[in-house]
């Protein structure tokens, strides 16, 4: 069985406990404003440009067989007459040759998502186990959204089930309800988030219904696998006190909650876009700091983490 990763971060110390290893899954049902991670959004390979640091000498040009020959005259030609260099290279029918990646000097292209199959990654995943049983660590699966190739995932999370790996996921929980329910019962953390209260603005702030979310959160805090529940915290949309008071209900009387951890917005979450030819918009208030009501938690005795 294969699936597509675009990283693998070793001694990952903030995705679960203990030291961990962190597999993110290409491919997101989800298209939040905010996203951070927008080279996992495509479910495919592709090229990822680091175009601030790029100084347009023209090799990818040069190199990329789609333009070398139709661009090699005019490459020439603006470097005689203005003295300027090319721009990076990216044709719309790019096929991922992987030719001019080689030909930049400073390294600044590279290719995000490639495919393996589920028993050399869990192979890979497993040569780590002591590190994992030291530290009371294990492997998360990120993404992206890891349900989006949930057959691929499952079958490596059962490989390291089998092996004594402690097991997690970080995830939307916009699946099926079979997906869900499957993953809650042999996973040993799910670390899942909730975004948006209000019905309305999930949809406007992520593209999806917040129905079948809601009802994953609940099937959460009504079983026993122990759960993190992630606020991703974003000025102008959901840093208000009805938002916490919302989290505060669902999990109140969670019996294997572990804590809500609050994650404020990161104004650099832009930077990547450009990179792999997307536009970032998020359409929130950036120069603003989150607002944090977590006295709605400490009343309740709900336990959590903020982080910076």
């Amino acid at each position: 069985m294969t699936g597509t990763v675009f990283d693998i971060k070793e001694f990952a110390v903030f995705d679960g406990p203990g030291i961990r290893t962190t597999v993110f899954m290409k491919g997101c049902p989800l298209r939040c404003k905010w996203c951070h991670n927008p080279e996992g959004l495509s479910p495919k390979p592709e090229l990822m440009i680091s175009k601030a640091a790029c100084v347009k000498c023209g090799a990818c040009v040069k190199a990329c067989p789609k333009l070398a020959d139709a661009m090699e005259m005019a490459f020439m030609a603006a470097y005689r007459t203005a003295h300027t260099m090319m721009a990076p290279a990216r044709p719309k029918d790019c096929t991922l040759c992987g030719k001019c990646i080689p030909a930049c000097r400073g390294g600044f292209r590279k290719i995000v998502g490639s495919v393996t199959d589920s028993e050399k990654l869990a192979e890979r995943l497993i040569k780590d186990k002591d590190v994992y049983e030291l530290s009371e660590g294990g492997v998360t699966f990120s993404g992206g959204e890891p349900f989006l190739q949930w057959d691929f995932v499952s079958d490596v999370l059962k490989k390291l089930k089998a092996a004594g790996v402690h097991t997690a996921i970080e995830t939307s929980g916009y699946t099926s309800d079979e997906n869900f329910r499957e993953a809650m019962e042999f996973l040993d953390l799910v670390m899942m988030d909730w975004k948006v209260s209000d019905p309305e603005k999930h949809k406007y702030y992520t593209g999806v219904p917040q129905d079948t979310i809601r009802r994953h959160a609940e099937m959460l805090a009504a079983g026993t696998t122990p759960f993190i529940l992630r606020m991703p915290l974003i000025p102008g949309v959901n840093d208000n006190r009805e938002h916490f008071e919302t989290v505060a209900a669902l999990v109140r009387e969670a019996p294997a909650l572990v804590r809500v951890d609050i994650l404020p917005y990161q104004p650099a979450a832009g930077a990547k876009y450009e990179m792999v030819g997307r536009t970032y918009a998020p359409e929130i208030p950036e120069e603003k700091a989150p607002e944090f009501h977590t006295e709605v938690f400490d009343a309740a005795g709900i336990p959590y983490r903020k982080f910076k």
